[in-house]
């Protein structure tokens, strides 16, 4: 009898978890902290679960209040910013947001183009917007177009086309014989295709960053230092009669790994840091930095874009995957973002960089691994950051008035970790950080 209740006071300190993504980098961290595996419908402290399972949680019907000691993986609503329609929905209007408050952040330039805000490619919903597009795509019949199912991940349902007919087709085969409204789940987006892409090896690749955020109102997010670049396997050409090869466009692994020439050693996957050392080796340190700090730009307004319409429950934390492309110009694109990027490991250093990332995200959404509580403020010391470091904290940015994100922006001072400023040579505090 006394020993069952000392058990039960030991396991009352201890973090109680339920997951319903068996994944080891998972498991493993929670194990190692001691905490207590307990089923679903037990008293639990932490739930890492699906996509699926956070619309129960908080759905009207199902749903059921969490106390202050409970902490789930999402925000109740993150398809605002990991639908790929929604993503810019949101991001458009925010442009318009900031251009009726006369913000310089909406500047344009002579033709009409965002100067500061321009980093999505131009997108349209199916079929709600198939007349604007159309009149896009005439303005310039040559283009490229890539068509992708809004609420599909790992590359399913991608196709690229350059005629009209194949997007009659494409409606066609969808059983719908005109653009007549269809429910969401068949709805798709259409965006102009990045078609001269940066090349390394001749090859095509794009970015996956990984930023945590840890509440959204004030905003707090944070950057992993441990992203890496996706290679496709086959070499790039713009060559219309390559358009529905697979290989040559889409960096996904769910993609690439069934092609001839996947890697099953690095998984078609560099580092980040190797990617930084080739392109300052190739281009210049200069304007490898700038890149960055583009990047690092157009991730924070992309979450201000979605901060005002996000559930910011108390109980929730978010890792995202962004994906990230480069054109030739070195200008980064924001091509989606991932509500749930995947914890499969593709290689034994994937493995170890997940394993971390899960490690490093637990230390501070529960710090010291304790039972969490909701009332605490959010903000961890530096310490316990690991491989993350502070991308955005709203709190501090306010004390540094209106025009910070804008000189940020232009390049008078850097982004990240108080890099030397552009103009004065004095190293500054981070503008919009």
């Amino acid at each position: 009898m006394l020993r069952r209740q000392t058990r039960r006071r030991t396991m009352a300190g201890k973090v109680k978890w339920v997951t319903d993504i068996e994944k080891s980098v998972l498991i493993n961290n929670f194990e190692k902290r001691g905490w207590i595996q307990v089923a679903e419908n037990e008293d639990w402290n932490f739930y890492w679960m699906s996509v699926q399972t956070i619309r129960n949680v908080f759905s009207v019907e199902t749903g059921y209040r969490l106390s202050d000691d409970q902490i789930v993986n999402h925000f109740p609503n993150h398809y605002e910013l990991t639908r790929k329609d929604l993503m810019v929905k949101n991001i458009k209007r925010y442009r318009k947001e900031l251009e009726k408050e006369g913000s310089p952040l909406a500047e344009k330039d002579e033709n009409g183009k965002y100067i500061y805000l321009d980093f999505v490619p131009v997108t349209f919903m199916l079929p709600a917007d198939y007349n604007l597009f159309v009149e896009e795509f005439r303005k310039n019949p040559s283009s490229t177009w890539i068509m992708k199912p809004c609420g599909k991940a790992q590359g399913k349902g991608i196709f690229l086309i350059n005629k009209l007919s194949q997007i009659k087709k494409w409606s066609r085969d969808s059983k719908t014989s005109s653009f007549v409204s269809q429910s969401s789940k068949e709805a798709y987006v259409i965006s102009l295709y990045i078609n001269n892409p940066l090349l390394i090896g001749g090859k095509k690749f794009d970015l996956r960053l990984y930023v945590l955020v840890s509440t959204y109102r004030p905003l707090r997010c944070y950057m992993y230092k441990l992203g890496f670049c996706r290679f496709c396997t086959v070499k790039y050409t713009p060559s219309t009669s390559e358009l529905d090869n697979m290989f040559v466009h889409l960096t996904n692994v769910a993609i690439q790994k069934h092609g001839d020439d996947y890697n099953h050693i690095h998984g078609g996957k560099w580092t980040v840091s190797n990617l930084r050392l080739y392109l300052e080796s190739t281009r210049g340190k200069e304007v490898t930095n700038k890149l960055f700090d583009e990047i690092h730009w157009i991730i924070v307004q992309s979450l201000k874009a979605v901060a005002p319409v996000m559930n910011n429950d108390k109980h929730c934390f978010e890792c995202y995957g962004y994906d990230i492309i480069i054109d030739d110009k070195l200008k980064p694109w924001l091509i989606e973002v991932n509500a749930s990027p995947s914890l499969t490991s593709s290689t034994a250093n994937d493995r170890i960089l997940k394993y971390n990332l899960i490690n490093d995200t637990l230390n501070i959404a529960v710090p010291n691994g304790e039972i969490p509580d909701c009332k605490w403020n959010k903000s961890p010391p530096k310490e316990v950051l690991g491989n993350y470091e502070v991308l955005y904290d709203e709190e501090m940015a306010q004390s540094g008035g209106p025009d910070r994100d804008l000189r940020s922006r232009s390049g008078q001072s850097t982004g990240v970790k108080g890099n030397r400023a552009r103009d004065s040579g004095k190293p500054v505090l981070t503008t919009w950080k």
